[in-house]
């Protein structure tokens, strides 16, 4: 059953190597993604599943100590996915594949908070998963354990601005906000209602991540909070924690 979860951003400058001379501009999201974290710690999982979107190549599961990198990034810096001495059952789960970097990003943000509370597990989705499936991987994970914590990673539009990568999409700032009323609320039915075609249009890439959210959660009653919410470089970033 999922006691808890914590919604976070993904974007490799959350990394401050990654983001250089940029990197107090997201000082406020780092410290809310730490708080949502903190609220995962507290609530005592069994097991934490680490939730993220990835390419193709990047799907599937991926066991407690598999590894990330950001060289991609130009930054001879690499991070693991929890320590690598746990023994936890993961079926399909290969230490030797990297993760992608929305995991990475999340493996950055778990060792900066020295998360110890639980054994863990990640998984790639893929974007163009569909609701349904999405929905039915979130219930299938929150029948895992008595406790299951989710740490989901995902970005919102891409589209918020000029200059953002998906330039300016006048229906961006309107999702946006959809998104950040609905996790702020811990609202399940508006998260599995949320438009992929939309989504994929304006390149807002939680939105699978989200809904496997909202299949986990479905029937378990918590709460939300939304910790943080803004659009740096044109892309929206929220932060929520649900318990």
């Amino acid at each position: 059953m999922l006691v808890a979860a914590a919604v976070c951003p993904c974007p490799p400058l959350l990394v401050p190597e990654v983001a250089a001379g940029a990197a107090p501009e997201l000082d406020a999201a780092r410290a809310a993604c730490t708080d949502a974290i903190g609220v995962l710690a507290a609530a005592r999982p069994d097991r934490l599943v680490v939730v993220g979107p990835a390419e193709q190549a990047g799907r599937g599961p991926y066991p407690q100590g598999a590894r990330g990198s950001f060289r991609g990034f130009g930054v001879d810096l690499d991070v693991r996915l929890g320590s690598a001495d746990a023994d936890v059952d993961v079926p399909g789960g290969d230490a030797d594949r990297e993760l992608p970097p929305s995991l990475a990003v999340a493996a950055w943000l778990l060792g900066r908070t020295r998360w110890s509370t639980a054994p863990l597990e990640g998984l790639g989705v893929g974007e163009p998963l569909a609701a349904e499936r999405c929905i039915q991987v979130g219930g299938d994970i929150a029948a895992r354990a008595d406790r299951v914590a989710l740490l989901v990673m995902g970005d919102a539009s891409a589209c918020r601005t000029l200059k953002a990568p998906g330039y300016l999409d006048e229906r961006a700032a309107g999702f946006d906000a959809a998104v950040g009323k609905a996790l702020g609320a811990a609202d399940v039915a508006a998260l599995k209602a949320l438009d992929a075609e939309l989504a994929y249009e304006l390149k807002a890439a939680g939105r699978a991540p989200w809904q496997v959210l909202a299949g986990a959660a479905d029937g378990a009653g918590l709460s939300g909070e939304l910790l943080y919410e803004d659009a740096p470089y044109g892309v929206g970033y929220v932060v929520a924690a649900w318990s």
